[in-house]
């Protein structure tokens, strides 16, 4: 029989599908309000113990949470008195088979509710210690972090999830309330081990380890494990690819200039990222992450610039491709990234960085062969211009508009934005550009002037045309 450190069984575990703005960004939606679905007090266990994924099953999924366990009754409570309901803090990890959704589409009952599938523990934290606006849950697996998060910046306080379920239902004393997960959440398999632990202050749950192993298949009567590409996209997350590999190469066989050509020629004249310059080797393509620094205030920067900031948020947020875009005010006199947080978003297999402020510890970075663009260099530690805010918002760097999602390409001229819905017809027309343009330069380097050849004329088209046939054989 599996144990938790509840003892007695609670009446329900009710968990939010979403919370936390860094999933909601990896979800592509921001919900209005919160909303639930039910796990069977059954599926509880507790620390060590194994989730087992049954054989024919591929899509195990892991989401480290913290979970909130319900002092007294609560019926029609207000969010202001919702925390003081709470009695206890544990942290969580809401397991579940990205194979069965389907079966159960909505309410997730045996995709979610297998036993063993809801490991909490090891330690319940006295919520009357903690200020449920400065936890921070992170989770390991096979020892690498994969989730950082914190709640100060959560879609619903804890306050107003009690309150919101207490509208409609009693929640019972010992009722456990799964809080949501951050960005990071992905797909384990047998020999994996994960690990959650929650931190208040100088308080700590511990940290809850579940092996992952292997089990006999299920029984062939009911539904069967099914998975499909978009299954696999929302299992996986944050380990899914990007970008297209095709575009990806697309992108990289043009030059930015010939993109910026491209897009001007479709009224987008305002798409480079100006001032800013490779530090090292000159080269990116990837999909924007962002990052927004606001003006210095000495009376908010322990809120905001210590700790687990925005900044460090920021760089943990990153998926392979990702480039880290900085709005830094185009204020090239304080550094916003050093060695060691670049060091972090190459180990996070980020594409590259864009700062339109200025890098710290210039040459190491050089040396990382991470791709980083800036407008300077400069020694300062954060906290002499600026103050990190947030991140996966439009933000505007160097000039130019960015939203979470834009294409950043960068070569030895420049960076620009390429807007995702236009990426394709932008790469092809690029290399047609770039072909009349080879075609230009050796009717140039052969001695002919350039008046109705550049840009190719009518009068050159034939002669063109019969270019391009030779180039291709």
């Amino acid at each position: 029989m599996m144990t938790h450190p509840l003892g007695n069984p609670p009446s329900k575990v009710i968990a939010v599908h979403l919370n936390y703005p860094s999933r909601a960004r990896e979800r592509g939606r921001v919900p209005s309000q919160p909303s639930y679905f039910l796990k069977p007090p059954s599926s509880l266990s507790g620390t060590k113990e194994a989730i087992v994924r049954p054989e024919g099953c591929e899509l195990l999924g892991f989401e480290g949470e913290i979970a909130l366990v319900i002092g007294s009754r609560a019926r029609h409570v207000t969010p202001e008195d919702g925390w003081s309901y709470v009695r206890w803090v544990t942290a969580a990890n809401d397991a579940g088979l990205y194979d069965l959704r389907y079966a159960d589409r909505g309410s997730n009952l045996r995709s979610k509710g297998g036993d063993g599938f809801t490991p909490i523990g090891p330690r319940l934290l006295d919520a009357r210690e903690l200020d449920p606006a400065a936890l921070r849950l992170r989770t390991w697996v096979n020892g690498e972090v994969v989730q950082d998060d914190t709640t100060d910046t959560l879609l619903f306080p804890f306050g107003q999830l009690v309150a919101d379920l207490s509208r409609l239902m009693t929640l019972e004393t010992g009722d456990v309330i799964l809080t949501g997960t951050p960005m990071g959440a992905s797909v384990v398999e047998p020999g994996d081990l994960v690990e959650v632990e929650v931190t208040g202050g100088e308080l700590s749950t511990g940290r809850l380890r579940n092996p992952i192993s292997a089990g006999p298949a299920l029984e062939p009567f009911g539904a069967m494990p099914e998975s499909d590409p978009a299954e696999r996209r929302a299992a996986y997350g944050t380990d899914f690819p990007l970008l297209d590999p095709a575009l990806e190469a697309g992108l990289k066989s043009v030059a930015v200039a010939t993109l910026s050509s491209q897009m001007r020629g479709r009224g987008l004249p305002h798409m480079s990222i100006d001032d800013v310059r490779p530090v090292g080797e000159a080269g990116l393509v990837g999909v924007a992450h962002t990052l927004r620094y606001l003006p210095l205030r000495e009376d908010m920067f322990k809120r905001y610039g210590t700790g687990m900031n925005a900044q460090k948020r920021a760089i943990e947020e990153l998926r392979p491709g990702h480039v880290l875009v900085m709005d830094a005010r185009r204020d090239p006199t304080a550094g916003t990234l050093g060695d060691i947080l670049a060091l972090r978003a190459l180990k996070r297999g980020a594409a590259g960085v864009v700062t339109d402020g200025a890098v710290r510890d210039s040459r190491a970075i050089a040396e990382l062969g991470l791709p980083v663009y800036a407008a300077g260099a400069h020694p300062s530690v954060l906290g002499r211009r600026h103050v990190p805010w947030d991140s996966g918002v439009p933000i505007g760097c160097g000039g130019a508009l960015v939203q979470p999602g834009d294409l950043i390409v960068g070569d030895a001229d420049g960076v620009v934005v390429v807007p995702p819905d236009l990426a394709e017809e932008l790469v092809a027309d690029s290399r047609e550009q770039e072909r009349q343009e080879r075609f230009i330069a050796e009717q140039v380097a052969a001695g002919t002037g350039v008046d109705g050849l550049y840009p190719l004329g009518p009068v050159w088209r034939d002669a063109y045309e019969n270019w391009c046939k030779g180039e291709s054989q």
